[in-house]
């Protein structure tokens, strides 16, 4: 069993998301359905947790402070802490549709995924949100938009669905745009969710119902598997101050008998080594 601690003992109903800021110091993750953004701070273990009015797919810092958010209705932005305030970036409400997972692109972007709630096939989406609020759609025909990653050089896209089992990639054009999309790499046990890619652009991946996180090489092979004693691992992403450790957020939605460590928030101490991670530049 790989050495699993607990870095947050939590009962999220769906954990989310897992974002190192550098800046303050933190990890910001999210409770999808308890419509709340948490931080933890692990040098003081100082946590806080902000309600939001809607279902929230992801938080991610913003450059001069702040958050910026995927709600259910759109994308918004709250104010450095002390400052309050909160406003519409983009709202766009779709009957039965809501915010999924997102991460902030290397020229900082933010590129968000949508959901139905009945996950039908089609009903998602994933788009571009810039700094200005201008939206550009990536990909408009998705079921359970999930794991978005840049290769280190910003060249590659890795990008989720998660009922297709797969993880693929999208090949980045001039205009910031993919200009392609193939398989990377397919899962067979449990369904692939949120990841990251670390220093060497090896791609770390949660398995929905598979109770592990997997690493694949730029290649695509699977070179490491972390058994987990969850069963709904969300996604996963490298924090502390050397970037080294991998926390890991968890669900208990859906379980009839959830294990005890089911929606808190996991860390692997000495992982790997992660990315720094942009901020959001509106």
């Amino acid at each position: 069993m790989t050495a699993v601690e607990v870095a947050v003992h939590a009962h999220a109903a769906l954990g989310e998301g897992p974002t190192w800021d550098p800046v303050a110091r933190r990890l910001i993750w999210v409770d999808v359905l308890g419509s709340r953004v948490h931080t933890y701070d692990p040098a003081s273990g100082r946590r806080t947790v902000l309600a939001t009015e809607q279902h929230v797919g992801a938080a991610k810092p913003r450059a001069g402070g702040g958050l910026v958010v995927n709600l259910r209705d759109g994308v918004g932005l709250y104010g450095p802490a002390g400052s309050g305030g909160f406003r519409w970036l983009h709202r766009e409400p779709v009957p039965g549709r809501r915010a999924n997972d997102a991460a902030v692109a290397p020229d900082g972007s933010l590129w968000c995924g949508t959901m139905r709630y009945d996950e039908a096939p089609g009903g998602g989406t994933l788009s571009r949100v810039d700094p200005d609020g201008t939206v550009r759609p990536i990909l408009d025909d998705v079921a359970v938009s999930n794991g978005t990653g840049w290769s280190p050089d910003g060249r590659r896209v890795y990008y989720v669905d998660s009922p297709t089992r797969r993880i693929d990639v999208l090949d980045m054009g001039d205009d910031r745009l993919p200009v392609g999309r193939r398989p990377f790499a397919t899962v067979e046990d449990g369904f692939p969710d949120g990841l990251t890619v670390d220093a060497d652009g090896c791609v770390w991946v949660a398995l929905w119902d598979g109770g592990a996180v997997r690493r694949y090489t730029p290649d695509g092979v699977l070179d490491r598997v972390l058994e987990l004693p969850v069963r709904r691992p969300t996604s996963c992403a490298f924090g502390g101050a050397d970037l080294t450790d991998l926390y890991i957020t968890t669900a208990r939605t859906g379980l009839a008998a959830p294990h005890p460590m089911s929606g808190s928030l996991l860390v692997v101490p000495g992982a790997g080594k992660g990315l720094p991670q942009p901020a959001f530049a509106g």
